[in-house]
């Protein structure tokens, strides 16, 4: 294999990977009620005093690893071991799942399938419109995912323009916003991770655009699959770096609860070592804990950093 890939433990510990309903716990009720102020209030109250009154949270997510999927029906991923930390600070110690194609979660989210969108999902001005973003979680690069040997020996997905290549993106995923910026004439969408692997897989593609942190996960899951992941790049487009960044996802009213969660989430961000103690065992390093270089604000306003990310 010529890809380097990030640390990825195929055998994920058994801390990590919980029931899709965990066992509730009581906790920090009363001091949340007493925060419950105007985002997201409605007869029933605000949805973080609900969600802690009982004990219980709703997440989003699109079956993407490391970041939220489902292993042996248990809800697991880096995403999730966030929530998991951050809500039980907030008295809410059950975390339930509900899987959505990548393309649905905000509009699901705003139906009110659900409370948050756990998908470490890409921080973008479009998105910023129809939703509340959390401060950055992750970093993010981009790879590709090739036949094993890379036959058309590609790098980035400029390799790919002007060529009669063939591209699959995920439906939703920064990479198909990629590739219609960059004008690849041969592009197909897909719903789910597995379904671009399949493509390529099958030779329907000759390559799968997504995170880096994905594809090697995949990869590495699959060493039978006959694929192997390029060198993580950031994409240019125009001649700017395409530094992005992800984050859960908020009901734009729900502001006391992407409030709350913030707090807790900073203080983990802060702390690189405890930062890794709850998303290293899903292949994340240092170089994906975001820092001062980048925040929600500014790339909700299309402003990217100069230089890489990480």
């Amino acid at each position: 294999m010529t890809s380097t890939r990030a640390t990825a433990r195929p055998s994920r510990p058994g801390r990590t990977a919980r029931p899709l309903r965990a066992v509730g716990a009581l906790g920090a009720v009363s001091a949340l009620a007493l925060l419950a102020a105007c985002g997201g209030d409605g007869e029933d109250g605000s949805t973080l005093e609900s969600a802690a009154e009982d004990g219980t949270i709703t997440v989003g997510f699109a079956g993407e690893a490391p970041y939220s999927f489902e292993e042996n029906g248990e809800l697991t991923g880096a995403t999730v071991a966030l929530h998991r930390e951050i809500f039980s600070e907030l008295g809410i110690e059950e975390v339930e799942g509900v899987n959505v194609d990548f393309g649905g979660l905000i509009p699901g989210l705003n139906a009110n399938r659900f409370d948050v969108v756990s998908a470490g999902m890409s921080i973008l001005p479009e998105r910023c419109e129809q939703a509340s973003f959390s401060n950055p979680e992750f970093m993010y690069t981009t790879a590709l995912m090739v036949p094993e040997g890379n036959p058309e020996g590609l790098a980035t997905l400029d390799d790919m323009v002007g060529t009669d290549l063939s591209l699959a993106t995920m439906t939703g995923a920064i990479e198909t916003d990629y590739a219609a910026d960059l004008g690849i004439s041969d592009h197909t969408e897909v719903a789910a991770p597995q379904d671009g692997m399949d493509a390529v897989t099958t030779g329907r593609a000759d390559a799968f655009a997504l995170t880096g942190i994905s594809l090697n996960w995949m990869a590495d899951s699959s060493p039978d699959a006959g694929v192997e992941v390029t060198e993580s790049f950031v994409q240019e487009i125009d001649g700017v770096p395409q530094v992005g960044a992800g984050a859960t996802v908020f009901r734009s009213d729900d502001e006391e609860l992407l409030s709350a969660y913030n707090e807790k989430l900073d203080e983990i961000i802060a702390d690189e070592e405890r930062y890794l103690s709850i998303v290293g065992d899903f292949g994340f390093t240092a170089a994906e804990r975001p820092d001062d270089s980048v925040s929600t604000e500014m790339l909700c306003a299309g402003e990217l950093p100069t230089g890489e990310a990480g």
